[in-house]
C-alpha cells in the first residue's frame, strides 16, 4: 500500500476542491450583491415607507428573484466556507476549524437577511390599504432589519478574512500576498462594528475587497492550489487529507 502522489483530476483533488471552492465564492458574492443590493437597494426608498411599499408590491416578481438570489447566496457560502476547512486544515486545524464557525455564523446571519427580505411582501400583501402608513412602515423596518443582520454578517466575514488571510500566510500552496491583502480586507469589514465609521471609510473598504477578494476567486479558479505542495503540507501536519491509497 502506497499513497499515490499525482494530480488526481477527480473531485477529491485539493487542485479541485479549491477550484469549486473559488466558484462557489464568486457565486454566492454575485447571488448576494444581486439581491440585496440590485433589487433591494433598487426597490427601497430611504426614509420612504409608503413608497417603498408601493415599489415592492408593483414589482413582485423581481423582489421574489431578489429574494431567490439571497437565498442562494446562502447556500453557496456554506458550500465554500466547508470546502475552506477541508482546504486550510493543514496549515492549522485548530485556526481552520475556529474560522469554518465564525463564517457559519455568517451564513446564519445572512440567511436571517433572507427572513427579513421576504416578511416586507407578506406584511404589505396581508395588509387592507396603503393609505395608512402602519403596514408599509412596519415592512420597511423589516427592510432595515434586512440592513442590520447584513452588517452583522459582514463583521463576521471580515473576522474570517483575517483568520483565513493568516492561514494562506502560513501555507505553502498558495501566494503569501493573497494572504496579506485578504487580512488588510478582513479589518475593513471589521469596522461595521461601528457603522458610522464604517459608512465614512466605505470607499477604502470597497477599494480593499476589490484588490484581496477578486484576485483571491480568480486565483482560486484559475489555479487552485500546488497539489503537491499541499500534501507535503498535510503530512507533515500529520493529516493526510485527500491522500489516496494504491495497491
Amino acid at each position: 500500500m502506497k499513497a499515490t502522489q499525482t494530480e488526481d483530476p477527480t473531485v477529491g483533488s485539493p487542485r479541485a476542491m479549491a477550484r469549486i471552492m473559488g466558484v462557489f465564492e464568486a457565486l454566492e458574492g454575485t447571488a448576494s450583491a444581486f439581491g440585496q443590493v440590485g433589487i433591494l437597494g433598487r426597490l427601497t426608498v430611504h426614509g420612504d415607507a409608503a413608497a417603498t411599499a408601493r415599489n415592492i408590491l408593483a414589482n413582485e416578481g423581481l423582489f421574489r428573484v431578489g429574494f431567490a438570489a439571497s437565498v442562494l447566496g446562502v447556500a453557496f457560502h456554506i458550500a465554500w466556507a466547508l470546502l475552506f476547512y477541508y482546504l486550510f486544515r493543514p496549515v492549522n486545524r485548530t485556526l481552520a476549524s475556529l474560522a469554518t464557525f465564525i463564517i457559519l455564523v455568517g451564513c446564519a446571519m445572512q440567511a436571517l437577511t433572507a427572513f427579513f427580505y421576504l416578511t416586507p411582501l407578506l406584511v404589505l400583501q396581508a395588509g387592507h390599504s396603503l393609505s395608512g402608513l402602519n403596514t408599509p412602515q412596519l415592512a420597511l423596518a423589516l427592510i432595515n432589519l434586512n440592513g442590520l443582520a447584513f452588517e452583522i454578517d459582514l463583521i463576521f466575514f471580515g473576522f474570517w478574512c483575517v483568520l483565513a488571510g493568516y492561514l494562506i500566510l502560513r501555507s505553502t500552496f498558495m501566494p503569501r500576498i493573497l494572504g496579506v491583502l485578504l487580512m488588510l480586507d478582513g479589518i475593513g469589514w471589521a469596522l461595521y462594528l461601528w457603522p458610522p465609521l464604517a459608512t465614512f471609510l466605505f470607499p477604502a473598504i470597497a477599494v480593499a475587497s476589490g484588490l484581496a477578494e477578486a484576485p483571491l476567486q480568480l486565483w482560486l479558479i484559475v489555479f487552485g492550489v500546488n497539489p503537491q505542495r499541499w500534501r507535503e503540507q498535510a503530512r507533515a501536519a500529520g493529516k493526510p487529507g485527500d491522500l489516496r491509497l494504491a495497491g
